[in-house]
């Protein structure tokens, strides 16, 4: 791991303080109410969404690629009552047997892993059939003259966030991965650039059939 990914998990909480203080953190607790059975979380972080897990979550297991947040995470799940089996592993490679999960999370994930499109073909393949995807991810604007800026700062959004995309039409891609959308709410995030503001806060369903 790079000095600047080190540096990165090294702030990353006191960058997001700002954000989760106005609403960020609000939007997680009500999202995951709706995390139940075995639970997978992907791109777990620092460990922002720990405290939201509830009683009807009945295993946790949490992905980290990185090992510098990997080793935060760590520290935090120490602090939980609950068992929590971590993994340090990839979106795109979940070391997972098919139909393991009745529900996965990701939260400010998918804009920032290497290959979307793969990963999310690994979210429907762990899922149980109709087993859901609780998602919160900063995305594409639906203003043209805001999306044509995303394009054009995605570049230095990149290098500075640490490999975070601030122009990528997440929810079309998790259709496009098979998922029925069953719920989803436009807004924003706070406290951040216009350009990486549009925010999405849904669940989306795997498919109950095997195709």
């Amino acid at each position: 791991m790079s000095l600047k990914g080190r540096l990165f998990a090294c702030l990353y909480d006191w960058i997001t303080a700002g954000p989760e203080e106005a609403g960020l953190r609000a939007r997680r607790e009500r999202l995951l109410e709706g995390a139940s059975g075995r639970v997978l979380e992907i791109g777990g972080g620092t460990g922002a969404n720990l405290p939201f897990y509830g009683t009807a979550v009945e295993a946790l297991t949490i992905t980290e690629p990185e090992e510098p947040m990997a080793r935060r995470l760590a520290r935090k799940a120490r602090g939980q009552s609950r068992a929590i089996e971590l993994v340090q592993a990839p979106a795109e490679r979940l070391p997972f047997a098919a139909a393991s999960f009745d529900t996965v999370v990701s939260t400010l994930v998918l804009c920032t892993v290497a290959d979307q499109v793969r990963s999310l073909q690994e979210l429907r393949r762990v899922l149980t059939p109709g087993g859901r995807l609780l998602f919160l991810e900063h995305v594409r604007s639906h203003d043209p003259n805001v999306a044509r800026w995303q394009d054009r700062l995605n570049g230095i959004n990149r290098c500075i966030a640490h490999g975070c995309n601030c122009n990528r039409s997440t929810l079309d891609a998790i259709r496009a991965a098979g998922f029925t959308i069953a719920s989803v709410e436009q807004g924003e995030l706070p406290k951040a650039p216009p350009f990486v503001r549009p925010l999405i806060v849904g669940i989306a369903e795997a498919p109950t059939g095997t195709g």
